[in-house]
């Protein structure tokens, strides 16, 4: 029981953090009062806000200093995973109506309606630079050279956690919009296929450090690991993570995407060439019985 415990108390307290988990939480249960929400989207919020909160805020982040897979679990977690499952609540609605009537007029508007936004969702939302970023930034902490001074230097460490959240945020939010385009900054197809394009670089360095008899992370070693596993079975546990888990993280997100498309589809929401919306599809007529 204490062991369980244990587990909870964080191995590096970030009040930073915890607040912003603590307000997410208190926001959508307030929208969630206010605004009708399928079970199934709470469902999927809640898991992915504990994800994300075990991976930053319990002694999960101990262990993933100190072992390679699980440092690999705990970065897929906050890059993939977590906010996957949270945009796949579709969350924004319902955040919006947890928030007060005033602080949306006051801040919320016109911070959405400002230039500076406005540029930031241009540059973050273009489809090639979305993809470059999201399948680089998770590459950029793994280079062998550039790791040990990750996981020894606090601030680029915290650095490194917060920029995998924010960019598995905005990623899965760019993804899986329901919205044919325009509003959406992507056409359906698009959305479908940009996962599988930022798959490939983790994809192909997961499978790298699968099969490499060569130890790519000797900082581990030094430093001391959590759990009594020699390096190469530790690198091909987290090479086998980043590569399986880690691709079908992708793949369900673009399954879902596909899905998206079919129903916008079905209800005639998508622009034809000329920028009308197309018919929906016409049911076929059933034969009278004879």
């Amino acid at each position: 029981m204490d062991a369980l415990l244990r587990w909870f108390i964080p191995w590096e307290l970030s009040p930073t953090a915890l607040f912003l988990l603590v307000a997410a939480a208190v926001v959508y249960v307030r929208g969630c009062r206010r605004r009708q929400t399928s079970v199934s989207r709470q469902v999927r919020f809640w898991l992915g806000w504990v994800l994300m909160w075990q991976a930053f805020q319990t002694r999960w982040d101990y262990y993933a200093e100190h072992q390679f897979f699980v440092h690999i679990t705990q970065q897929l977690s906050l890059h993939d995973f977590a906010p996957l499952l949270i945009m796949w609540s579709y969350p924004l609605t319902t955040l919006r109506a947890g928030i007060p009537l005033n602080w949306r007029l006051r801040w919320l508007k016109p911070l959405n309606r400002s230039a500076m936004v406005r540029g930031f969702k241009v540059v973050l939302f273009n489809p090639l630079f979305a993809a470059f970023l999201f399948g680089g930034m998770a590459l950029l902490w793994l280079i062998p050279s550039f790791h040990p001074f990750v996981m020894l230097n606090a601030p680029t460490y915290r650095l490194m956690n917060w920029s995998m959240a924010l960019d598995g945020l905005l990623f899965w939010w760019l993804v899986l919009d329901t919205r044919p385009n325009p509003p959406a900054h992507l056409s359906p197809g698009k959305r479908v296929f940009l996962p599988l394009l930022a798959m490939l670089p983790t994809m192909v360095w997961g499978a790298i450090l699968a099969l490499s008899m060569t130890d790519y992370y000797p900082i581990y070693e030094i430093c001391g690991r959590a759990l009594n596993l020699d390096p190469l079975t530790d690198q091909h546990l987290g090479g086998l993570i980043l590569w399986i888990p880690g691709s079908f993280a992708m793949v369900l997100a673009s399954m879902i995407a596909l899905r998206n498309w079919m129903r916008l589809s079905e209800k005639g929401r998508l622009k034809t060439r000329h920028g009308q919306a197309a018919a929906p599809a016409a049911t076929p007529a059933i034969p009278p019985a004879v």
